[in-house]
């Protein structure tokens, strides 16, 4: 029975709009409808708008402007309010674009609605209450949507939506793959059902093809209508025993993208309000597809990225471990700047570089493609560790200066901002355990010892790459020993979640302190590093704790195996030069022999060696004209340790004790040594002389 046909409405009123001057034109009883004067009246598109509930007219307005352009009819039902904002009653429009010279108007009917429809399935009266329970059912299903992430999510979502009223029991997702139909996925139908229907023709005589070419709705209450419609393709349909079937375009920006069907097993007369809702769901799953569909393009290209660009390490090094982990951040194509690399040398030799270009966008990720391939060949010409960063800074400023149109060499900064790197670069020689360094304004490297000290082993360094061309980059030469663990890393992995480097550091040493090498691998101790800041995790893999993700991290550990049971633990060395320019240093080494002395059973002791090697340091640069060289030593286990430092000059005057007044500010340096040290010199050299002094853990004797 056809709509009109079945309508019980008390008042019937014919109005008429102009899209190009935005007057409604009202007869006198569309007039009454809308609570006015019984009489012909024409008002401006703002007063009539008035007259209807907000929610309402959001949902006419989009209607009729979807009818417009498939030039279609457009229904739906209004609230009528009066000036007080209370309901009056409900209406129903019906009406037809028809173009004019400048643009198009629109020509319908008012019709007001006493009874709800019969023989449809929205059995609940057209109340207040009906309108509520259909406005929450679409804010829920659009937020479902909204938050599903995959295709594979999306229809679970449409599958589990209960329609207000009216529920399709059979839910299928077409899409378009060049001239053929192709089934996304489906629901209520056994495996192999959609057989038939997988790359089915766009011209054939199908309903959802024909939504495709058409962009059109088309709705289907009876298994007659159906196979009058579409003779062709009916006995495919009919084995599913449905009684009524909906066929919607998906579409997004205009463009017609797939159809989606909802089959239903018992009659729906498809109301306007019935087919209001599903076109508002049909609607809000084409975007969720869209989404969907951009994110996993994404991914799948994020992960291609990160396959292509962190390389797998290998082959192995003779006597060393090797292990890595790179986590992006969490949004974007989850690829950014940071990066490592295992490159092979000639005489059996190995480079490991770890860098990370500044941001986190897919030019930063650009840009550490080409800088990775830039170090590899200049490492594969042979060159030492500071020519390959030298070289490779000049690079980065060459690229970066000339894609921003030129910048301020001194300051680094190109008219849209240029690009900087940091990088550690580092040539092991795996049968000495010998580490030659070179800094371009990265974290400095920790190496945790056999016995389980962890130390920052502090390296010179110069300037991040790409800041201005020409940049020296010293060298420091460090021992692995059998049993040491070197960790280098980015800086993502220390500043997380609120830290700072120091905080940061303190976090991640204790987790080096805990790793057993003998019970657990060097796979195990990178995954518990990143877990510690985003949870579990591996190489192209994200943790739960994702949304915490403030950077990029990149770890690169390196373990010298061939430590055997019952050896001695290894000495602790550290060594730094204080030059007479550089008098900020004596901070510097200070902290450094604290970290040496991290664990050291008395705290005092370690007080006490501090505040002399400060002074040492200092008598060398007041009372010479030369630098200092600092070597600090700790031998021996754990409770029963030696510490021995030296601090070298090239002068050949010789300390000697002074008799300092209350109010003298220096001459007490060696009165200190007497009091604090357990035994001190002073040894002369050809070139100068050192003065050292030990101190003994727990009072012991020199070991």
């Amino acid at each position: 029975m056809r709509t009109e046909d079945v309508l019980a409405a008390t008042l019937t009123g014919l109005w008429r709009w102009d899209n190009a001057t935005g007057i409604v034109s009202l007869d006198g009883e569309a007039a009454r409808l809308l609570g006015l004067p019984a009489e012909p009246v024409e008002l401006t598109e703002g007063a009539v708008r008035s007259r209807f509930h907000p929610v309402d007219w959001n949902e006419i307005d989009g209607v009729v402007n979807l009818a417009a352009a498939e030039g279609t009819l457009a229904e739906a039902r209004l609230r009528v309010m009066d000036e007080s904002g209370r309901v009056l009653r409900t209406v129903r429009t019906r009406s037809k674009p028809l173009t004019n010279g400048d643009g198009f108007e629109l020509v319908g009917m008012l019709q007001e609605v006493a009874e709800p429809e019969p023989g449809s399935a929205a059995r609940t009266p057209v109340t207040g209450d009906w309108r509520r329970s259909r406005e929450a059912f679409l804010l829920d299903a659009g937020r479902a949507l909204a938050e599903a992430r995959s295709t594979a999510e999306v229809l679970r979502v449409a599958a589990s939506l209960s329609m207000p009223g009216f529920s399709p029991d059979g839910l299928a997702v077409f899409g378009v793959a060049g001239d053929r139909l192709t089934i996304i996925g489906q629901h209520g139908h056994r495996v192999g059902d959609e057989g038939p229907f997988t790359e089915m023709a766009l011209d054939t005589d199908y309903p959802a093809a024909e939504v495709v070419r058409t962009g059109r709705a088309i709705y289907l209450p009876t298994p007659e209508e159906y196979r009058e419609r579409y003779p062709a393709t009916w006995p495919l349909a009919q084995r599913f025993e449905r009684e009524s079937w909906a066929f919607l375009p998906l579409i997004v920006a205009g463009r017609t993208m797939g159809a989606w069907m909802a089959a239903f097993k018992y009659r729906v007369g498809f109301t306007p309000d019935e087919r209001s809702v599903l076109t508002t769901v049909a609607r809000m799953l084409a975007q969720a597809l869209a989404r969907a569909g951009v994110a996993e393009s994404e991914r799948e290209l994020s992960l291609g990225l990160q396959r292509a660009m962190m390389p797998v390490l290998g082959p192995a090094v003779p006597g060393m471990d090797v292990a890595a982990r790179y986590v992006p951040t969490g949004g974007g194509l989850q690829v950014g700047g940071d990066w490592y690399d295992m490159i092979q040398l000639p005489a059996g030799r190995v480079a490991f570089v770890i860098g990370d270009v500044q941001g986190h966008d897919v030019r930063a990720a650009g840009l550490m493609g080409q800088l990775r391939i830039a170090l590899r060949a200049y490492a594969a010409e042979g060159h030492r560790p500071a020519a390959v960063l030298s070289r490779a800074s000049r690079f980065l400023y060459g690229i970066t200066e000339g894609a921003n149109g030129g910048g301020d060499a001194e300051s680094g900064t190109g008219a849209d901002g240029a690009r900087f790197a940091t990088c550690l670069y580092l040539e092991v020689d795996p049968a000495t355990g010998t580490l030659d360094i070179a800094r371009a304004g990265h974290p400095d490297p920790a190496i945790r010892m056999a016995d389980g000290t962890v130390l920052i082993r502090q390296t010179d360094g110069g300037l991040p790459l790409g800041i201005v061309p020409d940049t020296d980059y010293p060298t420091t030469r460090l021992t692995l020993e059998p049993g040491d663990t070197l960790m280098i890393c980015t800086d993502g992995l220390l500043e997380t979640g609120g830290h700072d480097l120091e905080t940061g550091w303190l976090r991640v040493r204790k987790l080096l302190e805990e790793y057993r090498p003998a019970k657990e691998s060097l796979d195990v101790l990178a995954d518990c590093l990143v877990q510690a800041v985003h949870g579990p995790s591996s190489h192209h893999t994200t943790g739960p704790l994702a949304d915490r993700r403030e950077d990029d991290i990149a770890i690169l550990l390196l373990s010298r195996t061939g430590v055997t049971a019952g050896r001695l633990a290894p000495p602790r060395r550290t060594a730094l030069s204080v030059a007479q320019a550089e008098p900020e240093r004596i901070a510097g080494a200070r902290q450094r022999l604290r970290e040496l002395l991290h664990d050291w059973a008395d705290t005092d002791q370690v007080d006490a060696a501090v505040l002399m090697v400060s002074e040492m340091v200092t008598n060398v640069l007041v009372h010479t004209d030369g630098d200092a060289l600092l070597v600090a030593e700790a031998t021996g286990d754990h409770g029963a340790r030696r510490l021995r430092v030296e601090v070298a000059d090239a002068s050949d005057e010789l300390p000697h004790r002074r008799r300092p007044g209350e109010m003298a500010s220096s001459g007490r340096g060696v009165l200190l040594m007497e009091m604090l040290a357990h035994a001190w010199g002073v040894d002369p050299r050809g070139d100068g002389k050192s003065i050292w002094f030990e101190l003994y853990e727990g009072g012991a004797s020199a070991v």
